[in-house]
């Protein structure tokens, strides 16, 4: 994050573009935010104002503009226009500011949105349109149907799903492997499935083994179903060649969904993530169900020759 410059005592940001250095919101918005976009997208008022919801919103993007902002820097360094799909986008906040706050003053690169609303699609294209942000495009698809669309190009440098609801979250990290992202910047959100699974042995499971007492209350199933699966997803991408990083996303205060995976292509497949995350899913009776979403594939990249890269396995 850019350093703010000290006045007195207070920390003061510059001002957002079109405001004055004693702007109210100084000290809360991004260096060359414009305050036109925010009033669009609904975060600030017509008055300049920010409510307390629309200051939790703006947290969360501001805090995982920090992360993405890097990997962009990375990518733009040596004149490559860096590409982005941001999956679940809904009214495209994420999207929006990525490009007012790096890809407009970059002049090049591209964000795609996908989101399964088309009403908000379609505001989404209007306001792009509105504001100039040639370079945006917004998809009215599902995650998984946005991988076998032309208007998508074969690859994809950063993915990112910032609160997609329970599978479209493997979907987008399936999306990302698919593509050959280079990174891709994940935030889960309403994980039921694995607690359904939970659920529905707990009988047995009680009776096998005291560990089942992990899941006996119905917090603890959806909790515990909560952090299997994400446990998997960071085991997948580590055998898919990433390099993963899990931390938090913000203050507990301002989401209870809070876990942020950063996963960067490396191209090290880890044999001892395939295997535990086989071992995961055969101790709790998940393979079934799971296996064939967290398989890694033989044949290198979806798409790419058969025995292209080394190291390459399948988990069965």
């Amino acid at each position: 994050m850019k350093k703010t410059r000290n006045n007195g005592s207070k920390s003061v940001l510059p001002a957002p573009a079109g405001a004055s250095p004693t702007h109210p919101l100084a000290d809360e918005l991004r260096p060359g935010q414009s305050v036109e976009l925010l009033q669009e997208l609904h975060i600030l008022t017509r008055e300049g104002r920010l409510n307390q919801d629309s200051r939790r919103k703006l947290k969360q993007v501001y805090h995982l503009f920090q992360f993405i902002e890097p990997l962009l820097q990375e990518l733009s360094a040596n004149g490559h226009a860096p590409t982005l799909a941001d999956h679940g986008a809904g009214k495209s906040y994420l999207g929006f500011i990525l490009y007012d706050l790096y890809f407009k003053a970059l002049g090049r690169g591209y964000i795609y949105g996908i989101e399964t609303r088309a009403e908000l699609v379609e505001k989404s294209r209007a306001l792009a349109a509105r504001l100039g942000f040639e370079r945006m495009s917004f998809l009215n698809l599902s995650v998984a149907e946005s991988a076998e669309v032309r208007e998508m190009p074969a690859r994809i440098d950063i993915v990112t799903a910032l609160h997609a609801c329970d599978t479209a979250t493997d979907d987008a990290i399936a999306f990302g492997l698919r593509k050959q992202a280079r990174a891709m910047v994940i935030v889960p959100c309403c994980q039921a499935e694995v607690a359904a699974c939970l659920r529905q042995g707990k009988a047995l499971q009680l009776a096998r083994t005291p560990l089942a007492e992990l899941w006996r209350h119905p917090l603890h199933t959806r909790e515990l179903g909560s952090q299997i699966t994400n446990v998997l997803r960071c085991l997948h991408l580590e055998a898919s060649g990433y390099q993963v990083t899990v931390t938090e996303l913000v203050g507990w205060e301002h989401s209870m969904k809070n876990e942020l995976i950063i996963a960067r292509f490396t191209g090290q497949k880890k044999r001892s993530a395939a295997d535990r995350l086989q071992a995961l899913l055969s101790k709790f009776g998940l393979e079934q169900v799971l296996s064939h979403r967290f398989r890694t594939a033989a044949d290198g990249w979806p798409g790419s020759p058969a025995g292209a890269q080394e190291g390459q396995f399948t988990i069965r």
